[in-house]
């Protein structure tokens, strides 16, 4: 399979890889042997964020997307934050303070109806940790996650596996020592939101160059586009729950603004892969076992899985 020859560079977006390493190294393969080398070795890699949890290799996980920029330094790399790379993230320390000088533990009122039945981590550090931190590391009631039919590992968030690849059991405050610095560095470093100009996409009408919007779950419907592209770019961490990180629904569709202003918007999180118009959202894992790891290749929006084979 080839892509299609022209000018615009190739910009590859890479669903969750929720620590699963074999899927990830197979996948960077497929897309090796799938893309022209001189087009993978310039090209702009936009990973769509859910790095840890569910699968068992978050520490490895974390040391490849690190060593990319030394292995392949003429790639460009974005690497956008998940809602669980943001609850690690807080559960560690390795994210900013909030912007206003308030308190990480304002965020916890809003939701605190839920703090018995999620089992919000109560250890050391506890007292100023974001919401999402004490989700993540807690210990969830209720065995069976209905939703997606499978048992929780450990929290909500499915966090035991991420524990468990550093060494340590579900919960442990060990982990905010155990992490090694550069991993906190990775997690402090991701963005919310990416934006880019004139990237090429393939439509029936022939290639058009558009704005490209990359975000982990999307952009709400019925809010200002403007305010919360700010707040992302802000990694405003006064707020609670971060809907375009982590919202459903309220994120699937493009916001009217932006569909009239011809915008792709890319996503993750979604735990489906649906391509329709310029609204990518790239995530047939859903951090489960069974399920493919893929990307999408643009301008072709050609979709490529770790599960690939190709007959030579």
């Amino acid at each position: 399979m080839m892509m299609s020859k022209n000018s615009s560079r190739v910009v590859i977006c890479i669903g969750d890889i929720h620590g699963y390493m074999t899927k990830l190294q197979n996948l960077w393969s497929n897309l090796e042997r799938v893309i022209p080398a001189s087009d993978f070795e310039n090209a702009r890699i936009i990973f769509l964020g859910d790095y840890c949890d569910r699968g068992p290799d978050t520490r490895k996980v974390l040391d490849f997307l690190i060593d990319l920029p030394s292995k392949y330094p003429n790639q460009s790399h974005v690497f956008l934050a998940g809602n669980h790379d943001f609850a690690f993230a807080a559960f560690v320390g390795a994210i900013p303070p909030p912007p206003d000088g308030s308190e990480f533990r304002d965020t916890w009122a809003e939701f605190e109806a839920s703090e018995e039945r999620e089992g919000w981590y109560k250890g050391y550090g506890y007292q100023n940790m974001h919401l999402q931190g004490r989700r993540w590391a807690g210990k969830i009631t209720v065995r069976f996650n209905a939703v997606k039919g499978t048992e929780y590992q450990g929290s909500i968030y499915d966090a035991g596996t991420t524990f468990q690849s550093y060494g340590l059991p579900h919960g442990s405050p060990e982990l905010m020592k155990v992490v090694p610095d550069e991993h906190k560095k990775f997690l402090s470093n991701l963005v919310w939101i990416h934006e880019e100009d004139n990237v090429g996409i393939d439509t029936e009408k022939g290639m058009e160059f558009c704005k490209l919007i990359a975000v982990h779950g999307g952009l709400e419907r019925g809010k200002d586009v403007e305010e919360q592209i700010k707040y992302l770019k802000a990694k405003d961490t006064r707020i609670p729950k971060v809907e375009p990180l982590s919202g459903r629904k309220s994120v699937w569709d493009i916001p009217e603004e932006l569909r009239k202003t011809g915008t792709i918007v890319v996503s993750g999180h979604h735990g489906k892969l649906h391509v329709d118009g310029l609204r990518l959202i790239i995530d047939q894992g859903g951090g489960l076992p069974q399920n493919p790891v893929a990307a999408i290749v643009l301008p072709s929006k050609t979709i490529v899985r770790d599960t690939d084979t190709h007959n030579c």
